[in-house]
């Protein structure tokens, strides 16, 4: 079995949500969402990126999401910018759990790579603390030098809905990334100061002037954790090939989106047979980019995936799949988890 280490998952917004149940859910396995340890165990998962996410106040008006992204073109409405204040309680309850899971025995928090090969030697689960959007921090940046001391690696400015720091695309189908303005000030800020924190900036969520804004700062390699091709799926939360090419140029990476929304060519959420959407994206990433920029990015437990998938467990049949389809042996250990350690070691150092 090929090890996976994989661009993005929000499994700890599982737990935040259901707190009294985390033994159950993190060691035992409850037969819901996508991860647990003994499917993670199963399926090949060395770890990834744990996402610290901050969900917005659910009103009780909300339409049907569900069914809305069922049946394009839709184009939903971006929930309210949230402060750091109220950020910050839920952004410590979270890497509360991570601490947690790590004391159990079965995960490292991973700040380096070496801790990364260590921890996947040791047979432990190798976690890295991303924020998927940037609300705990305020303006000052001070909090960001704290998350820092405890452990943040990787960071995205925004999830699609707008911070202090930058403006997100919408879940728009069929759309374009084009979408708004660029980073703050203080985004602008964020990205140099990541820079010098070696704290890798994800892109997988910004609109395409905060992209170009991250472009012209940042004097890292461009990352897209978890996207895909707007060529191939022409969703706004896709990538161009213009897009592509400029991570290209900074010999950044790209991890594929497992999310059946941003992998159907028609852009409907409901679960597909087969390979074939999984294959085109790939093909044309692999594409733009190269054997040694491509990797995974599931979105396990934040987004409806194939059906050919599942859940964590079904990562060998994806393997097997990409074999089938003509990738080597060599090219699979790259997508799988090599180019990913490869990408942190350019980007961290050491």
């Amino acid at each position: 079995m090929i090890p996976v280490f994989d661009g993005h998952n929000d499994f700890l917004l599982r737990l935040l949500r259901n707190p009294p149940n985390r033994e159950a859910i993190w060691l035992k396995g409850e037969g819901k969402g996508h991860l647990d340890l003994p499917r993670m165990k199963a399926g090949g998962f060395a770890g990834g990126f744990f996402a610290v996410y901050i969900p917005s106040p659910e009103a009780h008006d909300s339409p049907d999401y569900e069914a809305i992204m069922d049946a394009p073109p839709y184009d939903l409405p971006l929930p309210d910018l949230i402060g750091a204040q109220e950020a910050q309680p839920v952004a410590v309850a979270m890497i509360g759990h991570l601490l947690w899971m790590e004391r159990t025995g079965a995960l490292a928090l991973c700040r380096s790579v070496a801790d990364i090969r260590a921890a996947m030697a040791a047979g432990k689960i190798a976690a890295i603390l991303h924020f998927e959007g940037a609300e705990p921090i305020g303006a000052d940046l001070d909090a960001l030098h704290l998350w820092h001391a405890a452990g943040l690696r990787s960071l995205g400015p925004v999830w699609s809905r707008p911070t202090i720091f930058g403006h997100g695309v919408p879940f728009r189908f069929p759309g374009s990334p084009d979408s708004g303005p660029g980073l703050t000030e203080a985004g602008k800020r964020l990205v140099a100061e990541c820079n010098a924190l070696k704290i890798m900036i994800d892109l997988s969520h910004l609109n395409e002037a905060g992209f170009n804004d991250v472009a012209a700062i940042s004097d890292a390699p461009l990352v897209a954790t978890h996207s895909n091709a707007h060529a191939v799926t022409p969703s706004a939360r896709n990538l161009t090939d213009r897009q592509l090419a400029m991570i290209a140029e900074t010999d950044g990476m790209v991890g594929l989106n497992f999310a059946t929304i941003f992998l159907r060519e028609d852009g409907r959420k409901s679960p597909f047979d087969g390979w074939d959407p999984v294959l085109r994206h790939l093909d044309h990433l692999i594409g733009k980019l190269g054997e040694d920029r491509v990797g995974l990015g599931s979105d396990f437990d934040g987004a409806t995936l194939p059906a050919d998938i599942e859940d964590v467990a079904g990562l060998p049949r994806l393997i097997a799949a990409l074999r089938s389809h003509g990738y080597g042996e060599a090219l699979l250990r790259k997508l799988a988890h090599e180019n990913w350690l490869a990408l942190l070691e350019r980007t961290w150092g050491g």
